[in-house]
């Protein structure tokens, strides 16, 4: 055990002990398709269901999977294999679950859709579920599925599992409301056989606010929601009460329409992002991490505020000429942008002008996308292709807008205090218990985390499908 690790997060996370079936309901069975390394699994079981088969091909994740359920190699378990392959299965299941691949609709994937030969996967879930007739089924993939450019997909896979004989809802729902502080949307779908008499009262779980709950959170409003101390060893706890500002302290006359459910108008962001082509009060630039003089500021801060301007190209983000900013910046000489090109900050891109080294939020400034506060309500969604994702070790308790960013830079960003996330706090994040035991190598590890259902969201889930179907 680390001893980093305090009695809170313990209760918290340690939950899943493989006798602890305290709410265990009457015994169900169920199969695992898309098994991944078990996330639908393990509160299955909790919830007191019996695995009678896998499908998964992935022989990493299948390593994964089998080292944590499958004891022997004379269970009795059936190893399903691909599920194309699939079936009337060689047994009769109450409920069948799977996260789909969600590639197909995912903005980090190519956003091919059903055209996407992972997309066809769905068509593969139809023959199985119309020839397996289950009670139930929870189907998870990603929030890009209820999106206007991928509606007509949703519909065409509700339609077909409806005329399979099922009564079908679909909601997103967050792992943050949960008890988990991750900021992370799903989509699950759920059906019931239309000949199980309550089959159109199923209602997907309200967020957890102030109730005992098993799987995150605290018991009462004194204690807050759940924070990244919480979860993660090492970082410093704090408990200082937030300042609250006007809108217009923090904002410069307008809101923007991008921000999160995790950044509020009226308090200073629990994160810094650190990119060179947005501004706001906690994104940090790369002419704010080296010795730059103000002249150099405004010629950066101007190329930043232009280079999205339609008068200036089609695409979001345009190089900027020569010519253009001159008008920009007075008496502009291209020695100083040729200075910023040798500090790495700009880039000439041909004929076409001037563009920032660091162009994309993903891959951040040198090597860090955003550097997360220890109390901080969550982290940006864990992904299967890693994040640049840090969390500081230490919080700053600066109440001031026009010192908060120097402060973060001086006594966190340059002090070094800030850690990467492990493939270890990738499980804590997402709700696994202290016992499940992760592959050996580290980035393996986070990958399959990263592509796996959040715990504590199935097992609130499946325990209001089980009230419907049992």
């Amino acid at each position: 055990m680390n001893p980093t690790v305090d009695a809170k997060q313990l209760e918290l996370f340690e939950l899943f002990k493989p006798n602890s079936l305290k709410n265990a309901r009457s015994p169900f069975t169920f199969a695992d398709l898309f098994a991944g390394i078990g996330g639908f699994r393990i509160p299955l079981e909790e919830l007191g269901g019996q695995c009678l088969g896998y499908s998964e091909i992935d022989k990493k994740a299948i390593q994964t999977y089998r080292k944590n359920f499958i004891k022997d190699d004379y269970s009795d378990e059936a190893y399903l294999g691909d599920i194309t392959n699939l079936n009337k299965l060689p047994f009769d299941i109450d409920v069948l679950v799977g996260g789909v691949p969600c590639q197909p609709w995912s903005i980090a994937g190519k956003l091919q859709g059903l055209d996407d030969p992972r997309g066809q996967l769905w068509r593969d879930v139809f023959r199985v579920v119309k020839a397996n007739r289950p009670k139930a089924f929870i189907f998870e993939n990603v929030k890009g599925l209820t999106e206007p450019r991928n509606i007509e997909s949703l519909k065409y896979i509700i339609n077909n599992l409806t005329a399979s004989g099922y009564v079908v809802k679909y909601e997103v729902l967050n792992s943050y409301d949960f008890g988990l502080p991750q900021d992370r949307d799903r989509l699950f779908l759920v059906g019931i056989r239309n000949d199980i008499e309550k089959s159109w009262g199923f209602t997907f779980p309200k967020p957890l606010v102030s109730e005992a709950r098993p799987y995150g959170g605290y018991a009462n409003e004194e204690d807050r929601q759940i924070k990244l101390y919480d979860v993660i060893p090492g970082i410093e706890r704090s408990n200082f009460r937030k300042k609250k500002f006007p809108p217009s302290v923090l904002f410069d006359g307008k809101i923007p329409a991008s921000r999160g459910r995790f950044q509020k108008i009226d308090e200073l962001n629990d994160f810094f992002l650190f990119t060179d082509i947005r501004d706001g009060h906690t994104a940090i630039h790369s002419w704010d991490l080296i010795e730059t003089t103000s002249r150099e500021k405004l010629i950066c801060q101007t190329i930043m505020k232009n280079r999205r301007k339609n008068i200036y190209g089609e695409k979001d983000g345009n190089p900027l000429e020569f010519k253009v900013l001159k008008t920009l910046v007075p008496e502009l000489q291209p020695a100083e942008l040729d200075r910023l090109v040798a500090k790495d900050i700009l880039r000439t891109v041909g004929s076409k002008g001037y563009e920032f080294v660091n162009s994309k939020i993903s891959s951040g400034i040198n090597g860090i996308s955003k550097i997360f506060l220890p109390h901080a309500d969550a982290i940006a969604t864990l992904t299967a292709t890693g994040t640049r994702d840090f969390v500081a070790t230490i919080s700053i308790e600066c109440q001031e807008p026009a010192a908060y960013k120097q402060t973060f830079i001086r006594e966190i960003y340059h002090k070094q205090k800030f850690q990467p996330l492990t493939a270890r706090d990738y499980a804590k994040l997402q709700g696994f218990p202290e016992w499940f035991k992760i592959y050996e190598n580290e980035n393996t590890a986070k990958h399959q985390l990263g592509n796996a259902v959040s715990i504590p969201v199935v097992y609130h889930l499946a325990k209001a499908l089980l009230d419907i179907i049992l």
